[in-house]
């Protein structure tokens, strides 16, 4: 998950929700949703196949874009397994892929996100080899259950390149349009601190600026040039005032890329600067960006020097569907064996995370769910982005979490393939998120 800080932090708001009637069954001592005992049985059988693709995923690192050992094991491990096709290097991406499980039969289309790719130095910091575990072993356990009982619909699952940064792969997917016909998507995201089907992220974007003045010397003749340092120093004035009027939810953080140089005799005919806004929703981000437009503009209009501006789109917020959510909760609340001792939290609460990450683009196209896990932390109790949690990421207690959430995620994929009317609760509940997002 792209993130400027190490913070884990999360907020939960109360909201209201719509409770789903999940079918239940008993089988072997399990009670819950209906093929909750299935799922739990097929990926405890797998788990010993996964662990080593975990384990070379976390011990080989690699940038966006560059996941080549991650593409090749994943989509290797893939083209084995019974009745998937298997597209590598997919959408003009090298490193992207998408591994398709059809039953031939209409239905509904569910849909999982494998992130690949590490942090510059500190590796897998951000946990994305588990990222791929638990989407892999979701798919793998619906795709089973769908054969074991000639059920209709279809399964995907994508390997998508490049999340840490702003131009992420499910963004380039999206827009080339792999998603086309897919009615849900599913993914996690481990942390420390918290377990949740319902995480809000925020939506993010850069600005930077570029001031041309005119150069001269500062004592002869200081009127004949045109400050470009001054103008961003004006800038950055005006947003450190306006910091005063911005919402609780909002993020400003700029830097000076260029000062002008050392010299301090001329006046300087050159300055630039970057700022990076996170916010809430989109829309407010929309409204801090024209805002933040207007303080780079200001300073401009001040002292004469020309404004180049430029804007970098980063990512969407991710608005969690609740229906699903309510899915993914019925199952990880009765899945066996230990309960972790970080609980849900109360259904129709959001999880507030001040980081971003892609599935938002997802979650402003199709139903999304991006549920957050917590794995146990290391003896620093680092969060994502920090050296300890990568070597918490590793371990074989956050592979079971892992493991753990892919059972809740098969579950709630499950759901929506077999139970009639679900799928069109879980769209009516996404058009709304959507109109009242704006």
């Amino acid at each position: 998950m792209e993130v400027d800080d190490v913070g884990d932090d999360y907020v939960i708001v109360s909201r209201g929700t719509s409770p789903i009637d999940a079918t239940t069954a008993e089988k072997d001592g399990i009670s819950g949703p209906k093929y909750l005992a299935e799922i739990d049985d097929l990926l405890n059988n797998l788990a010993d196949s996964l662990w080593p693709l975990n384990n070379f995923i976390h011990e080989n690192p690699e940038l966006a874009y560059k996941e080549y050992k991650a593409h090749d094991a994943l989509t290797s491990f893939m083209e084995v397994q019974q009745g998937w096709e298997v597209t590598r290097s997919a959408c003009g991406m090298e490193t992207a892929w998408i591994a398709v499980y059809d039953t031939g039969e209409p239905g509904p289309v569910v849909s999982f996100n494998a992130e690949m790719d590490a942090l510059t130095q500190i590796g897998h910091a951000c946990g994305h080899n588990l990222i791929a575990i638990t989407s892999v072993a979701a798919a793998l356990a619906t795709s089973s259950i769908l054969r074991t009982h000639h059920l209709n619909g279809k399964v995907l699952l994508f390997g998508t390149p490049g999340e840490e940064g702003t131009d992420g792969g499910k963004a380039r997917l999206l827009n080339s349009g792999a998603y086309a016909g897919v009615d849900i998507s599913l993914i996690s995201h481990p942390g420390i601190l918290h377990n949740s089907p319902m995480v809000r992220t925020t939506a993010f974007s850069r600005l930077e600026v570029s001031y041309h003045g005119r150069a001269s010397h500062s004592a002869n003749s200081p009127w004949l040039g045109i400050n470009a340092l001054d103008a961003l120093v004006i800038a950055y004035n005006s947003i450190s005032v306006l910091r005063q009027q911005t919402m609780p939810g909002d993020v400003i953080a700029m830097s000076i890329i260029n000062g002008g140089g050392p010299s301090t005799n001329i006046i300087h005919e050159f300055a630039s600067g970057a700022c990076t806004l996170r916010a809430a929703t989109t829309s407010r981000l929309n409204n801090l960006v024209d805002k933040i437009k207007s303080c780079f503009e200001a300073g401009g209009l001040a002292t004469g020097a020309k404004v180049e501006i430029k804007q970098i789109n980063g990512y969407l917020d991710h608005v969690p569907n609740r229906v699903l959510a309510d899915s993914y909760r019925q199952y990880w609340e009765h899945i066996p064996g230990p309960k972790p001792e970080i609980g849900l939290p109360r259904e129709g609460e959001y999880t507030y995370i001040k980081s971003s990450t892609d599935q938002g683009d997802i979650s402003h196209k199709i139903p999304s769910v991006n549920a957050s896990f917590a794995i146990p932390p290391g003896p620093e109790k680092g969060q994502p982005h920090s050296r300890d949690f990568e070597k918490a990421s590793g371990t074989r207690e956050a592979f079971e979490a892992a493991l753990r959430v892919g059972k809740a995620m098969a579950g709630t994929a499950m759901d929506v393939l077999t139970q009639d009317g679900l799928l069109d609760e879980v769209k009516r509940q996404w058009r709304k998120d959507m109109e009242e997002m704006g």
